[in-house]
C-alpha cells in the first residue's frame, strides 16, 4: 500500500462514499486532502473515521440549510447534535462551555455499521503517519492541507501589546508564538474575543 497523501485522500473519499450510502443527502466531499494534516480546533480530534463522520454532520447540516455552529464555527449547537445522533454519534448530556456538542463519539451501532470502513481508514492513516513521521524534510503544504473543512480554518483576531493585530487559526497560534515585527512581543487571542468569537 502506498503511503502518499493522494492514496490517503482516496481512502478518505471512499470512507465518505460509505457514509453517503447510509445518508444519501450528504454532499460529495470536495477535497479529501483538506482533512489530512492539522486537526480541527473546533472538533478537538485528530483525523479518524469519527472525525470524518463529524464533518459529514456539517455536510448534511449545510445541505439542509441548518446553522449547526456559532462563535465562528467553534460552538456546536443542539441542531448539530440532532444530526449527529441521526448519523450514529453520541455526546454527553451537557455541552462543553466553549465547543458545545463538538466532541461526539461513535455509538455501538455505528461502529458495527462502519467496521470495515473504520479498519480500512485506520490502516491508511497508520501508514500515512509512519511515512510522514520519517520525512525530515520541511515542506509547506498550504492552508487547505493543514485545516479541516469546518472550524479548523476559522481565523480569529490576535493582538499584541502595541495594538497591531492579525487573523490566525487558534490551533496554529497554540503550536508556537507568532511574534509582532513592530514590538517583538507575541500575538495573543484576548479572552473577551475568544469567548465571544
Amino acid at each position: 500500500m502506498s503511503t502518499t497523501p493522494p492514496v490517503l485522500a482516496a481512502e478518505l473519499a471512499q470512507a465518505w462514499a460509505d457514509i453517503q450510502r447510509h445518508h444519501p443527502e450528504l454532499p460529495d466531499l470536495a477535497a479529501p486532502e483538506s482533512l489530512i494534516g492539522e486537526s480541527s480546533s473546533a472538533c478537538g480530534a485528530e483525523l479518524s473515521f469519527e472525525r470524518l463522520l463529524h464533518e459529514a454532520v456539517h455536510g448534511i447540516a449545510a445541505a439542509r440549510g441548518v446553522r449547526d455552529t456559532s462563535r465562528a464555527g467553534r460552538y456546536h449547537n443542539r441542531r448539530f447534535l440532532a444530526i449527529a445522533e441521526e448519523m450514529g454519534l453520541d455526546h454527553a448530556d451537557e455541552p462543553h462551555p466553549s465547543s458545545g456538542f463538538s466532541l461526539v463519539t461513535l455509538n455501538p451501532e455505528a461502529k458495527r455499521r462502519y467496521r470495515a470502513t473504520i479498519e480500512r481508514l485506520q490502516r491508511a492513516l497508520k501508514a500515512h503517519t509512519a511515512a510522514t513521521a520519517s520525512d525530515t524534510k520541511r515542506t509547506f503544504r498550504g492552508p487547505a492541507a493543514r485545516h479541516g473543512s469546518s472550524g479548523g480554518g476559522v481565523r480569529v483576531k490576535a493582538v499584541c501589546d502595541c495594538g497591531r493585530n492579525v487573523r490566525v487559526v487558534p490551533s496554529v497560534l497554540a503550536q508556537a508564538p507568532i511574534v509582532c515585527g513592530g514590538c517583538g512581543k507575541p500575538f495573543r487571542i484576548p479572552e473577551a474575543l475568544g469567548a465571544t468569537g
